[in-house]
């Protein structure tokens, strides 16, 4: 390791410029409120259990997206393909009009996003107070994937693909 630090307090960009080290997948979490259907990239996906199935999400306090999912009780994350770049940035809050009929039929009640490399439909069963952050604990009640899906990976502040590997 190059830079070691050992303090007392951690600088928040610091811990967020360490933690993006980690190559994580991305997703966008949906919903859908009284106001509609709601989307928000996140990376801070988990599994959590297998019996029972458990998925796990972490989700800024002050983010809208919380309140809407704890109102609905109900949440779906999809996992986007190295293809879906846009609409990464377009559910993180750059916008993007030329994307249109984003959402397929819903599944479960939620809505979902067409062309997902996979789709995890969960009940909210647990809220953790985490900080900043709300973790929240989902019972996994629908699952969809596609097997040949080539995932979109987030790492250090960008976004990137796994390198073809030869076969065997």
């Amino acid at each position: 390791m190059s830079e070691t630090a050992f303090v007392d307090r951690i600088d928040p960009r610091d811990l967020r410029d360490c933690c993006g080290r980690f190559a994580t997948g991305v997703t966008v979490i949906t919903t859908r409120s009284g106001e509609g259907d709601h989307g928000m990239t996140a990376s801070a996906f988990m599994s959590v259990s297998l019996d029972p199935p458990l998925i796990a999400i972490s989700l800024d306090r002050r983010s809208r997206m919380l309140g809407r999912v704890l109102s609905a009780r109900r949440f779906a994350v999809n996992i986007l393909t190295e293809a879906m770049r846009a609409h990464a940035l377009h559910f993180a809050g750059r916008q993007d009009g030329t994307l249109t009929d984003l959402f397929l039929e819903h599944r479960d009640g939620l809505p979902v996003l067409r062309e997902a490399a996979a789709v995890i439909v969960a009940d909210v069963v647990k809220q953790v107070e985490a900080g900043d952050h709300m973790l929240l604990i989902g019972h996994v009640r629908h699952l969809d994937r596609d097997p040949d899906a080539v995932p979109l990976l987030y790492h250090a502040g960008q976004f990137g693909s796994l390198a073809a590997h030869p076969a065997g």
